[in-house]
This record gives structure tokens, sequence and C-alpha cells, in this order.
């Protein structure tokens, strides 16, 4: 399954729809096409120019030599030519745009296999992309964080990414450091002729700056994942507490069935909600209880499997109700969680003890609320940006990571570097020095592709759908 192969695939979501488009890749892309395709000019597509548009027929031609010279005509389309290197993969492209049919798309994949393609891998075109040069790892991951952006600021960190400024930003430092490397095993030579070549005030100064450079980008990570995947975040609280009119009330529909009697949520209920450029998985769980049956035990216990993996805790309690032993068991759940405390029914009188809530919750964010009033409802989703970002949202200037693989090998590299220079104040040989900033620029290539394992490479393309 090598870059030899001609590849095709559907690169359109299969389902009815106006358009659908089929992607050939490879040497064979436009010998496919001449097979398949008839212009209304009759010219074959071999003879197109690279970035034309073509309208014409897909076709299901004979394929002994003593059947008539007939056609039947699969669907009418358009044919877009995009000729190596000039194309997404660096290859031959064909693009067919058909009608959005599941039939006609699946009948024109058919045709293009039996013509001498095989079916494309999940993300084997931006592979080939990868693999061609075109773009890079990081591009090529920024790809997929386009297709799966779920705010504005999302989107914007994987064009970012996309345009090469996180890419330019690595390599700039992992250019440096194997500069530096150079130096380094260029000066052993001369050991013995007692010659210095590296100046360690100068050599200190550089590392120092690199992972200068390192640090800003590892402090950008958790804002950036955060905004690229969003952060669960868990409604919890005993019954009857208010859950399921706050999750109402936060996605602005009527998403979850509220009645006065307790226990109405029996199962967990997420939405995808985008809060002021946050996206933010919801759930509303339901309520701890004593269980009456083996439903609603099940219910509970993935409530509480919820609360364990949970990003953002929002913890509801009753106004108009006394502290029970289901909010101080809940309470004991959430102490390392970053948590809101929801006071819920202030429109009801206060029989809830406050100061019971601080002695158990200390420095939690509280808000006292009336969801069925509507009030401070504004007031949850500031709290809610201001505990996960600290108030405010988009304060970096330069390319933001967003990709726990990125960070992870930015942490190594950062961490490598710190190490070097504990090995120069230790006035170590220049062998260790040189070890551990060869690793630290290693892990940065790692990133940008430079140095890519295949399962590493797997891994990622495994992530996309079949087509892109």
């Amino acid at each position: 399954m090598g870059l030899e192969d001609t590849i095709a695939a559907i690169s359109t979501p299969i389902g009815t729809s106006g358009i659908g488009i089929i992607r050939i890749s490879g040497k064979k892309a436009l010998e496919i096409a001449d097979r398949i395709f008839i212009s209304k000019d009759k010219k074959s597509p071999s003879e197109f120019k690279t970035y034309t548009l073509h309208y014409g027929w897909i076709v299901d031609r004979p394929r002994k030599k003593n059947k008539k010279p007939t056609s039947d005509i699969i669907d009418e389309v358009l044919l877009s030519i995009m000729r190596a290197p000039k194309s997404y993969t660096k290859e031959d492209v064909v693009e067919i745009s058909c009608h959005g049919g599941i039939i006609s798309m699946r009948k024109i994949l058919d045709l293009t296999l039996r013509a001498g393609a095989r079916l494309a891998e999940p993300g084997e075109f931006t592979k080939r992309a990868f693999l061609n040069g075109r773009i890079d790892l990081t591009q090529a991951e920024a790809v997929l964080d386009i297709i799966n952006a779920k705010t504005d600021a999302g989107l914007k960190i994987a064009m970012d990414h996309l345009r090469g400024d996180l890419s330019s930003k690595i390599e700039g430092i992992r250019e440096g450091l194997v500069d530096i490397i150079s130096h380094l095993e260029a000066s052993i030579d001369f050991i013995e002729e007692e010659i210095e070549l590296i100046n360690t005030s100068s050599l200190k100064e550089r590392i120092i700056g690199y992972r200068r450079g390192l640090k800003r980008l590892l402090d950008t990570s958790e804002e950036g994942i955060i905004l690229t995947e969003g952060i669960t975040t868990v409604i919890c609280g005993k019954a009857n507490v208010g859950k399921s009119s706050l999750m109402n009330a936060l996605i602005k529909k009527e998403k979850v069935i509220v009645t006065p009697k307790a226990g109405t949520t029996r199962d967990a209920i997420e939405e995808l909600i985008n809060l002021r450029g946050i996206p933010l998985r919801l759930v509303d769980t339901a309520g701890i209880l004593e269980p009456r049956d083996i439903v609603e035990e099940k219910s509970i216990a993935r409530s509480r499997d919820y609360l364990k993996n949970a990003d953002l805790v929002i913890l509801m309690l009753d106004n108009n109700d006394r502290i029970t032993k289901e909010d101080i068991d809940i309470i004991g759940q959430i102490q390392d969680k970053k948590t809101i405390v929801v006071i819920n029914k202030i429109d009801l009188s206060s029989k809830i003890d406050l100061e019971k809530i601080e002695e158990f919750l200390k420095d939690k964010p509280l808000i006292r609320t009336s969801v069925l009033k509507g009030i401070n409802l504004g007031k949850i989703e500031e709290i809610i940006i201001k505990v996960i970002f600290g108030g405010e949202i988009g304060s970096f200037r330069g390319p933001i990571v967003n990709n726990l693989r990125h960070k992870e090998a930015i942490r190594d590299a950062y961490n490598c570097l710190t190490g070097s220079l504990n090995s120069i104040n230790e006035n170590l040989s220049i062998e260790f020095i040189i070890e551990d900033i060869k690793q630290a620029a290693k892990d940065l290539g790692e990133i940008t592709g430079k140095i890519a394992p295949e399962e590493v490479l797997d891994r990622i393309f495994s992530k996309f759908c079949i087509g892109k």
C-alpha cells in the first residue's frame, strides 16, 4: 500500500445531498478518468489542462471487446483536473462532483476501483500530501482540526497551524539546536589541542533563549487544547435540585424533560454548546439519591463516573432545603475538581446553611440563582470562563499549542534543555551536553515530522475519515 498506488474514495459524507465528491490521486488518475468520463466536447481528461473544470457524464463502458460500443450513463457530473505537483497530494488528482445520492456516489467509486484504483485508507490523501513534502505533520493535523473545529477560536488556531505558524516556530528552535550540536561536535576534535571553539557563556545564553521559546509555547497549551477539544462540564446534585432546568437554560432549548417529580432524569444527557468561544460538552447527570431500583442504581453509578472524569463540575444545591447526606456525598467526590457552586431556587425561602457550605467547599466560586426565574444565569457563564481561563480568552500572541502530542514533545524538549544547562553548570563533558540537546532536537522533529516513526504517522492519520 505505497505511493505507487492510485487511490480513490468518496470525500463527502455518505447520504442524500446536493453534491457528492469522489477523489482520485496517483499516477493513473487521468488514465482512470479517461475510462469512465465522457466530456461534452468529446475530449479525454488526459488532454485537459490543469486547474480546469469539465462538464460531462460518468459511464460504465463495456469491458468485453465483442460488446456493442455503447455505455450506461451513471451520472451527470463536473470533473476537475489538478496535475502534479500542484495539487493537494502533489500527485495527479481528479475530483468528480456528482449528484449526492448514495447509489450514484458508490457506483462511481466502484467504477474507479474497477479501472485500476484502490480504496484509500483513512487520511491517506493528507498523508500523501505530507509524504510528498507539500505539508508537514503539524499542518496535516491542522487539516483534521479544521474539519472538527467546534468554535471560531478553534478554527482560527487550526488555520494558523495550516498556514505554518507553529511549524515555523518549532523548526526555528530545532534548527538552532542542530547548529549548536554541530559546533559542539566540531569542538570535540580540538579538545586535545586545548583550542576553545565554544564560549560557555554564549552557549548557555542560546540554550536559555530556546528553552524560553518552548516555555512560551507550553504556556499556551492548556487554553489551546480546551479551545480545540472542548471541556467536559458535569452538572451534578441531588434529585430535583434543578439540574435539567439549568442544562436547558445553558443550551437555550428544551433538551431535557423537566417535572416536579424527583428522579425524572434517569441517564446522563450530553450536549455540545459554544459558550463564548469555548466548546463545552455539557452533561446533565441523574440525581444522586438512594436507588429504588436497578435502573436508578445504574444511573447513579454512571453519574459518579462522569464526575470522576469531569474537567469542570457545576454543583447545584437547593436554597429551599438543608444540606443533606446526598449533598455531602457529592461534595466528597469533587474536592479536587474545578468546581462552581450554584445555589438554586433563591426565589423561595432560604433553609440552606451557607456557613456549612463554605466550610466544605472553601474557595470554590459560589453563585446564587433561580433558574426558573432566570436570575443570575449570565453570571454562571461568566464564572465558567473565569474558572477555566482566569477570566480572559485569547490573551496569547503567536502560535498556540492545541494538541496533546505537541505539548508532550515540547515539554520533553524543554526538560532536555534544562538537563543540558545542568551539565554545563556541573562542568560535565561535552558529550553529556550534546546528548540532551540531540534529544531535544529529536523531540521537536517529531512534532513537524522531520523525524516521524511509522507508528506515529499511523496513529495520526487513522483519526481522519476516508476521503481526506
